[in-house]
């Protein structure tokens, strides 16, 4: 029983830290995307693919019961 919380614990963490990069990923892509003076179409799909796998991660997150706390 209590392997299982500190299995859970560790990738739990790992899943936080996993939502974290994905979501710094998609707000540097952002942040190029807006500092740039041409639109870009595969850095604009590069973003828009980044901003998916972020909120994908959202439905786990919340079957985890997962809070993330800034």
């Amino acid at each position: 029983m209590f392997r299982k919380k500190k299995l859970r614990k560790q990738y739990d963490q790992k899943f936080i830290e996993l939502m974290e990069a994905t979501r710094n990923d998609w707000l540097e892509l952002s942040r190029m995307e807006k500092l740039s003076y041409e639109q870009n179409a595969e850095l604009s799909t590069l973003t828009k693919l980044a901003k998916a796998k972020y909120f994908f991660l959202f439905p786990e997150a919340k079957n985890r019961n997962i809070i993330i706390k800034r």
